[in-house]
C-alpha cells in the first residue's frame, strides 16, 4: 500500500502496528491525494485551521509543527530548519482507506474502488526499490558541548527558572539518497509502535515510529497519554525483563517526571474542559514495547460544548512531555540552547473526522527527509531535571540515536 500511496505528492498513512486497545479507532488509516490543502506558518494558523474545517467538514489529515508555539506564546525562532515542513499543513484527501485485519474500506471521489484495490495490489508486487547512496551522519553538538548545556540547564533548575526541561540534539546527513518507503518499513520492523506514520508533503517525508499519543477527541471526551520514564528490555531473560519493569515502576525520578507532566496536562485540559471533568484515568502505567518499557499515564476531560475542537489543540500545544514545566519558560530555554528548529519533530501528525473527532500522535523516534535537498535528520534527547547526570544524559541521547542509525545502516548496500 505504501508504494502505491507514495505515487501521490501528498499522503498520510497511520498505523497502530496491531496494538489492540480501547483507545484506537482504526488499525491503519490512509489519506492520499489532496482535494484541498491548508499550508501556513505561526501567526493566525489556528484560526485558518478552524475556518478550513468549517469550509470542508470532511476527513482532513496533516500535522502541527512545534513552532506553532510562536503563535501560542510571545516567542520567536531564528534557528535554521533544513527539512522545511510548514508549521501547519492539512489536506482533504482524494482517497481515504481504512485497513483492518480482514477488510479494506475505500472511500474516493469518483475513482472506481475495484480499480484502486487492483492498483494497490499490483504496486505492492511490482514496485522497485530506489537506489541508495552511502552518506555520513553528523551530530550537531560535540560530547563536551552537550554535557556543558546539560550543566547550564541544571543551573536554571537550581535557580527556580523551571522544574524539568526536554532537551534534544540533532543528527543529520547531507547528500543523502534513501528509499522513503523502505526506510519506513525497516523502522517499523525494528520498532513497531502504536502511533507510527508515513507522511509525505511534496518532497518532504516524516517516517515515524512514535509510541505516544498527544491528544484524542471522541464525541466531547479528550484523552491525553503522556510518556515519561523509560527502561530497556531484555527479550532473552524474562526474569530480568520483569525486574526492569519493576525498577521503572518504583523509580522515584521517573515518577517525579511523570507526575510533573501529568499535572501540566491536567492544567492545560482544565482550560477547555467542563469544570470537574478532568481526571487521571491511569497513573504510572507500565507498557512494554519491542525495545523498551515505558511509563505512561492517561488524563481525560470533557470538552466544553461552546468550544471548537481547535481550541483543545491551542490549549495543550506543544505537549508537556516534549517541553517541560513551566511551559512558557522552558520553551524559551529550548530555543536558547538547541541549535536547529525542531520543525515537525515534537509536533503532531494525525487526522480529523467529518464529525470533528481527532487523534494526533507525538512526533518522536522519527526520521525527517527532504528528498529535494537530500537532507536527512533526526533528533534525540530526554527530560532534564536537577538530578540528571550530564554524561548519562549524553549517552542516553546516543542510545536513542543509535536505533535510527541501525535502520539507516540496514539501507546501505553491502560492501563486497
Amino acid at each position: 500500500m505504501l508504494n502505491w500511496a507514495n505515487r501521490f505528492s501528498i499522503c498520510c498513512f497511520l498505523d497502530n502496528q496491531q496494538y489492540a486497545g480501547e483507545h484506537h479507532s482504526y488499525e491503519c488509516l490512509l489519506g492520499a491525494g489532496a482535494l484541498h490543502r491548508l499550508e501556513c506558518n505561526a501567526g493566525e494558523a489556528f484560526s485558518q485551521l478552524k475556518e478550513f474545517h468549517i469550509q470542508h467538514p470532511d476527513w482532513i489529515f496533516g500535522h502541527l509543527g512545534y513552532d506553532l508555539k510562536n503563535e501560542l506564546f510571545p516567542l520567536t525562532s531564528s534557528h535554521p530548519d533544513p527539512t522545511g515542513f510548514a508549521d501547519m499543513f492539512f489536506f482533504v484527501p482524494e482517497l481515504v482507506i481504512q485497513l483492518g485485519r480482514d477488510a479494506m474500506h475505500i472511500g474516493s471521489y469518483g475513482e472506481d474502488h475495484l480499480k484502486i484495490f487492483n492498483e494497490i495490489v499490483t504496486e505492492s508486487i511490482e514496485a522497485p526499490v530506489p537506489g541508495i547512496s552511502p552518506f555520513e551522519v553528523k551530530q550537531r553538538f560535540s560530547r563536551e558541548e552537550y554535557i556543558g548545556i546539560i550543566e547550564q540547564l541544571r543551573q536554571h533548575i537550581l535557580r527556580g527558572d523551571c522544574y524539568e526541561i526536554n532537551f534534544c540534539q540533532q543528527f543529520y546527513a547531507e547528500q543523502a539518497v534513501i528509499s522513503s518507503v523502505r526506510t519506513y518499513q525497516l523502522l517499523s520492523e525494528l520498532s513497531p509502535n502504536p502511533f507510527a506514520a508515513f507522511y509525505k508533503v511534496d518532497q518532504r517525508y516524516l517516517l515515524c515510529a512514535s509510541p505516544e499519543r498527544y491528544l484524542r477527541k471522541e464525541a466531547q471526551q479528550l484523552l491525553s497519554q503522556p510518556i515519561k520514564g523509560t527502561t530497556p528490555r531484555d527479550r532473552n531473560d524474562q526474569q530480568l525483563d520483569e525486574q526492569y519493569k519493576a525498577q521503572l515502576f518504583n523509580s522515584a525520578k521517573d515518577r517525579s517526571e511523570n507526575v510533573m507532566v501529568v499535572d501540566l496536562v491536567r492544567n492545560d485540559l482544565a482550560i477547555v474542559c467542563e469544570e470537574g471533568s478532568v481526571k487521571v484515568d491511569e497513573l504510572f502505567g507500565i507498557y512494554s514495547f519491542p525495545q523498551v518499557h515505558q511509563m505512561i499515564s492517561t488524563v481525560s476531560g470533557q470538552l466544553r460544548s461552546d468550544l471548537h475542537w481547535t481550541d483543545a489543540i491551542k490549549a495543550t500545544f506543544p505537549m508537556g512531555s516534549m517541553t517541560g514545566a513551566p511551559k512558557r519558560k522552558v520553551l524559551e530555554l529550548i530555543e536558547k540552547y538547541e541549535a536547529v528548529k525542531r520543525g515537525i519533530f515534537s509536533g503532531a501528525v494525525g487526522y480529523v473526522t467529518p464529525d470533528s473527532d481527532f487523534d494526533f500522535n507525538v512526533v518522536i523516534r522519527s526520521i525527517l527527509y527532504n528528498a529535494a535537498d537530500r537532507y536527512l535528520s533526526w533528533l534525540a534527547g530526554g527530560g532534564i531535571t536537577f538530578y540528571s547526570d550530564p554524561e548519562m544524559e549524553y549517552e542516553e541521547s546516543l542510545l536513542k540515536a543509535a536505533a535510527i542509525q541501525k535502520v539507516l545502516n540496514g539501507l546501505m548496500p553491502q560492501q563486497p
